[in-house]
């Protein structure tokens, strides 16, 4: 195993510039800090999601970049080694996203990547991030949570980022964006239940708003209410009697084949004997069939 050890005030090698990832406002803008104003005044390079957006933000508190490059999901590959060039000729860079965080479901962890194999000194720049503002506002548990950013737009991708959370006894963090949010919460309900959730939209902005209430609840006003703005979901994680009812499930030892033959032994249709299965899994009928399929091809 190897092990690495950065220290951002002492380089080995003077001549390598560093990475600065900088923290950039969710739609406030006094929530930018000085260190992050400072630090993109100083730095050679600034690397943008949006340089669109990012022009505003720079234009806003006077700040005139010697460079300014456009770095995002689609040109990644390309832009991500030319800018590792940079720095490693000694210059420095500022990583900002369009809000927030950068390397919070963005590409800006790959960069991350690239910049520690090349020994490159990675300098975080903290500041607001719409995931922590929700849940320490969301009157949710807040010792423990997970952070799932945006669910895949395929229902069988979905099952399967949400399957492993089910059991997960901390508070879950989910982005969406209002055109998704409410199919979004459906397949929260058919995975967790009628657990209780927040929605927190437009966060630090003029019409900052928490929805709080059960899947049921918050699904019935967002019908009567379109969704606006960007969301966080923060959802009520499983409780303890939930997960101790599951562990002793009497079902748990038994294969899906198993499980399928009990029903079928009390008189249950097999696609009868699938669907209770299926239920008591908390999954699709699908994936109890396919389950099937593939211990009768072994």
């Amino acid at each position: 195993m190897t092990i690495s050890c950065q220290s951002s005030f002492q380089r080995t090698n003077k001549e390598i510039g560093s990475l600065y990832l900088v923290a950039t406002p969710i739609g406030n803008l006094e929530d930018m800090t000085y260190r992050a104003v400072n630090t993109l005044r100083e730095c050679d390079i600034i690397a943008a999601e949006d340089t669109r957006q990012t022009r505003k933000l720079l234009s806003h508190f006077e700040i005139s970049p010697s460079m300014l490059f456009s770095y995002h999901e689609h040109n990644k590959a390309a832009s991500g080694p030319e800018l590792i060039r940079y720095i490693i000729e000694g210059k420095n860079l500022a990583l900002v996203s369009d809000a927030g965080l950068p390397a919070i479901s963005d590409p800006g962890a790959d960069l991350v990547a690239l910049a520690i194999a090349q020994g490159i000194p990675v300098i975080p720049i903290p500041g607001a991030n719409a995931a922590l503002s929700a849940l320490i506002a969301s009157g949710l548990p807040t010792t423990t949570f997970t952070f799932a950013g945006f669910l895949p737009r395929e229902r069988k991708d979905i099952r399967a980022v949400l399957a492993p959370l089910r059991a997960a006894q901390g508070t879950l963090l989910f982005y969406e964006s209002p055109h998704r949010v409410i199919k979004t919460l459906a397949h929260l309900q058919e995975n967790f239940g009628n657990r209780r959730i927040v929605l927190a939209r437009e966060l630090t902005k003029r019409y900052e708003e928490f929805l709080r209430g059960t899947i049921e609840e918050c699904s019935a006003w967002l019908a009567e209410h379109p969704p606006i703005g960007e969301y966080v979901i923060v959802l009520e994680g499983e409780s303890k009697e939930e997960a101790e009812e599951a562990s002793s499930a009497w079902w748990r030892e038994l294969t899906v084949e198993q499980h399928v033959a009990h029903y079928e032994a009390a008189d249950l249709s097999r696609k009868d004997a699938m669907k209770k299965a299926a239920a008591d899994r908390g999954v699709a009928k699908r994936d109890i069939y396919n389950a099937l399929l593939s211990q009768d091809e072994e």
